[in-house]
């Protein structure tokens, strides 16, 4: 099980030098990657009377794609993940460019976990339809994993259509790994026809074990196995106990995880440098280098 880190980026702030020092630091202990949240707008929750989104204008996100390039420079082994890319707010055609640029600056580190979001204001300020993401999410994977093997494409769909051309340079990974990311039915069944990973919102493995269970028979409706699809699950380190650290380990080895991320935020750190000695105290507690 490949151990990384959640970007604390709600809480750590915009300094150049010790977002490069984060990276660094986690690499250097031993952590095999680094996902990141995104929103690209936050609204004003005085104005929607049925607000309940856990972020509003005051989260500060970094651009997942910006913050990850920035970082392929100065780090050589960690792993770039989106956890996850709103896919149905963007174009597909320029994610899917974007995405294999970054694949090639960072020299092929790049999952690319996907998913329909919550934030209706955020569609509508982008210009994207909110109500049907959930379908155009689909015809977009099936899009991109064409631009991202082929030089050139013919592709007509519901929402897309593209008529003899493609992207250049193409990817290093051909295509690059599509994780989801959700719980629902829908999102289940949408891993077992298309996904290469999942990343569930479950604090344990026992939790997500009924899920875990429809997931399988999904994937065997659809010809595929549990080993077909990754699985990446988060723990905080708020829980604040290394018997705890290790309890929730190896329930989600237990469950099949293929890749486990600590989560350093509500803590209540308040400085970068809070943070990075968390991955440090984490580490070494758990001696990650030798699992």
């Amino acid at each position: 099980m490949k151990i990384g880190f959640v970007y604390p980026q709600t809480e750590f702030g915009n300094d150049p030098e010790a977002i490069r020092d984060l990276a660094q630091t986690a690499e250097g202990l031993g952590y095999a990657h680094i996902l990141a949240y995104e929103h690209v707008l936050g609204v004003n929750p005085d104005r929607y009377d049925d607000w309940d989104g856990p972020y509003d204008f005051r989260s500060s996100f970094q651009s997942p794609f910006l913050l990850f390039s920035y970082l392929a420079a100065v780090t050589e082994s960690l792993e770039f993940t989106t956890g996850i890319l709103i896919l149905p707010q963007r174009q597909a055609v320029l994610a899917a460019k974007q995405a294999a640029t970054l694949d090639i600056l960072s020299n092929g580190r790049l999952r690319l976990g996907v998913g329909i979001g919550w934030n209706k204001p955020e569609y509508i300020a982008l210009g994207e339809n909110f109500h049907n993401r959930g379908r155009r999410i689909e015809e977009q994977i099936s899009l991109m994993r064409q631009l991202w093997t082929q030089p050139l494409v013919n592709f007509s769909g519901q929402w897309h259509n593209i008529s003899d051309a493609g992207i250049n340079p193409l990817p290093i990974q051909r295509p690059i790994p599509i994780w989801f990311g959700g719980h629902a039915d829908q999102v289940l069944r949408r891993i077992a026809l298309m996904g290469d990973g999942w990343i569930p919102n479950y604090s344990t493995g026992e939790d997500a074990g009924p899920a875990l269970v429809k997931l399988e028979r999904y994937l065997d409706r659809a010809g595929r196995t549990r080993s077909d699809v990754g699985i990446e699950a988060r723990i905080r380190f708020a829980e604040g106990d290394p018997h705890t650290w290790e309890q929730l380990l190896n329930g989600w080895q237990d469950a099949g995880a293929s890749h486990i991320s600590i989560n350093t935020m509500q803590v209540g750190f308040d400085r970068p440098s809070q943070h990075i000695e968390a991955l440090k105290s984490f580490a070494s507690t758990m001696e990650i280098k030798k699992r």
